[in-house]
């Protein structure tokens, strides 16, 4: 492990970056845990956003677009977003640029992962937890209890 100590602070983010899209604070965190000084994180940090190399808005974008992909609802996002250091300032035009249809995609999960609605009074409780689970509102979770299985449209 020789070699990676002699890696810049900026080579150890590039070699991060390479891989995917990380938030300045993950990348805070990691280069960190790799012995790297607070001040050199920063400075570090600075030059590869300034570059467009790190950029928190284009995380939160990828971030955003991977997690409805996987058919999380909003609430849940919103909290993996600022777990990872996102500022609410760029959650919004993050959602924005992806604008989906919330109640279909809930649809769809529900769909997916459940035959019907339920027949009973537990089953469809099963159903909203399922949905509440993957970050869904409330209005979300009704909808979908009514159209995933081809209720009626709106």
């Amino acid at each position: 492990m020789a070699g990676a100590v002699d890696l810049s602070p900026r080579d150890l983010a590039i070699q991060l970056l390479a891989r995917r899209e990380y938030s300045r604070a993950e990348l805070i965190q990691r280069l960190g845990a790799k012995g790297v000084e607070p001040a050199a994180i920063d400075a570090t940090l600075k030059a590869l956003a300034e570059e467009g190399l790190q950029s928190d808005a284009r995380f939160a974008e990828v971030f955003v677009r991977s997690r409805i992909a996987l058919g999380h609802g909003p609430l849940k996002i919103r909290v993996e977003l600022g777990q990872r250091g996102i500022a609410d300032s760029l959650m919004t035009p993050a959602f924005e640029a992806e604008a989906p249809d919330w109640r279909k995609l809930a649809c769809l999960a529900l769909a997916k992962r459940f035959d019907g609605p339920g027949a009973t009074p537990r089953e469809r409780a099963k159903r909203e937890r399922f949905l509440a689970g993957r970050g869904f509102e409330f209005d979300q979770v009704r909808y979908a209890m009514n159209h995933a299985w081809g209720g009626d449209d709106e």
